[in-house]
């Protein structure tokens, strides 16, 4: 069998030009394709938690089930993904930036700095979400916006219409990024939590028990990952871990999000006022935790099938 590092040596000694690897390319659709995967899965659970977080007048006296079965009744069942088409738009590189900033992050936090065992998960997850946040933020807030529309009570027509309307009278630019000081501060221990127990849960399964929760890679027999439901069960481990730790602080940011849309859009303008402004009106359990249950049924899902469908594309495009 031939090494790895008789591979890379032989361009140097071959007239022929050296092959491109364009891995960062295939890090890149590997994230992406995960996105994509575990936002749809988990699409009409996310459009219901954003009406509960912001009070809709339409649905603010349901709970998560009622909602769940008013949104088909009032605007049918392609009610349950408005603003999806957005959240692909914006989940493909968002899942693509985070998952491939994560490895070299951990690449550059063990390497170059010394920062190794479990805390440069925590510290390069962190990292990995802001970075995604800061690039596709505008998205997110589109997305938002018309998913809390309810039918016959339009603000916005389209993706198009919503990124004019926002530029125009919402002060251009400054617009797309109300909320972004709460979301990069809910990224920070939500990515981090998220990578960093998904990573250790991973480690330790392979550690100590190879042979009942691993099998060998199938791009690199050498490698060995987890098996397909034990994927799946860290992974929505994972996201239930990171929810609860960052979930006030994405009620925040949803409701600075909206903006204009809400009647008390000139209250919610800084991260410490919302939260005040949230908790003293709603309390805890019906203000800063509205929707929570709504979110661990959305999340374990969501991040469950994101890591296993990223562990499997990067096997496919031969990342491991």
């Amino acid at each position: 069998m031939t090494s790895e590092a008789a591979v890379s040596s032989s361009p140097a000694i071959s007239k022929s030009p050296a092959k491109v690897d364009y891995y960062w390319l295939r890090s890149f659709v590997a994230g992406g394709v995960a996105g994509c995967c575990a936002k749809t899965t988990i699409a009409p659970l996310d459009r219901v938690k954003i009406l509960l977080q912001a009070q809709n007048p339409h649905y603010k006296h349901l709970g998560v089930f009622s909602t769940l079965k008013a949104v088909p009744q009032k605007e049918g069942y392609l009610g349950l993904y408005k603003g999806n088409g957005a959240m692909m738009v914006r989940i493909f590189p968002y899942g693509a930036i985070q998952f491939m900033a994560f490895d070299n992050y951990k690449k550059l936090l063990s390497k170059q700095i010394g920062i190794s065992g479990h805390i440069h998960r925590l510290v390069a997850g962190s990292m990995a979400g802001m970075t995604a946040v800061i690039c596709t933020y505008p998205l997110d807030v589109v997305r938002a916006r018309l998913a809390f529309q309810v039918t016959g009570d339009h603000h916005y027509t389209g993706i198009i219409n919503a990124f004019q309307t926002i530029y125009l009278k919402e002060g251009g630019v400054r617009g797309f990024y109300r909320g972004l000081t709460p979301t990069l501060i809910g990224m920070a221990p939500y990515a981090g939590f998220s990578f960093f127990t998904y990573g250790t849960l991973k480690s330790l399964g392979l550690k100590h028990f190879p042979e009942r929760l691993g099998r060998p890679s199938s791009d690199n027999p050498d490698v060995l990952v987890l098996k397909p439901h034990v994927n799946l069960l860290c992974g929505g481990v994972a996201g239930a871990v990171a929810q609860t730790i960052s979930y006030p602080l994405d009620v925040a940011r949803r409701r600075m999000q909206l903006g204009a849309v809400l009647p008390d859009s000139e209250i919610c303008v800084s991260l410490r006022k919302t939260l005040t402004y949230v908790y003293n009106k709603f309390g805890i359990k019906n203000g800063l935790y509205r929707g929570l249950s709504l979110n661990y049924i959305r999340c374990v899902p969501s991040q469950a099938v994101a890591f296993t469908t990223y562990e499997f594309m990067k096997q496919v495009l031969h990342l491991n």
